[in-house]
């Protein structure tokens, strides 16, 4: 796993350690020290915390203008031991929804796996976006993690989509092609 870098393709448009809206904001990286594991795998340097010993993110994009943002996720998802959601929730959406970022892109190939434990903070997140037009989409869940996710009536909140090909398109390209599919 410490080979699996977060995308760095956009990095010319966006850096979150760079963002003084940002909860990365002035994080120092290093690209040699491996400290985050996951399942006692070291995982990439470039990876951040959000207070999860399982869930690492990296904010790949956000669109203060249009209201976005694109988070790539690594780890497993353990909502039953670990209350990653409430973590997730607090430590950096919340933050973001103050500065009025309201959709969301949470990329999730590298998400192993999700374990449930109920589904009110998802819901929360929902009533704090609904009135704003905002929704939430995981993109390229693997199958397996997404039928969790489902089965634990997450769906309700959460579109799941798949876009193979998301590296191809610019930021604001991908973007525009779910909001549209997510008027419909």
């Amino acid at each position: 796993m410490h080979d699996i870098e977060p995308y760095y393709n956009w990095r010319h448009l966006y850096t979150a350690e760079e963002d003084e809206k940002s909860p990365f904001f002035q994080r120092v990286y290093s690209e040699f020290e491996f400290s985050n594991t996951v399942y006692n795998y070291y995982i990439h340097p470039q990876w951040d915390e959000i207070g999860s010993r399982t869930l690492y993110i990296k904010i790949l994009l956000v669109d203060y203008e249009v209201n976005y943002a694109i988070i790539e996720l690594i780890g497993e998802w353990n909502d039953a031991i670990e209350n990653d959601i409430q973590t997730l929730k607090r430590n950096i959406i919340d933050l973001l929804i103050a500065k009025r970022i309201y959709k969301y892109i949470l990329i999730g190939e590298n998400v192993l796996n999700f374990h449930s434990d109920g589904d009110d903070y998802y819901e929360e997140w929902v009533e704090d976006i609904k009135d704003h037009g905002g929704w939430i989409v995981a993109l390229n869940i693997p199958e397996q993690t997404q039928y969790d996710f489902k089965k634990a009536r997450i769906k309700n909140y959460v579109t799941f989509l798949d876009e193979e090909n998301w590296r191809i398109y610019k930021p604001e390209f991908l973007f525009q092609k779910i909001d549209n599919l997510m008027l419909i």
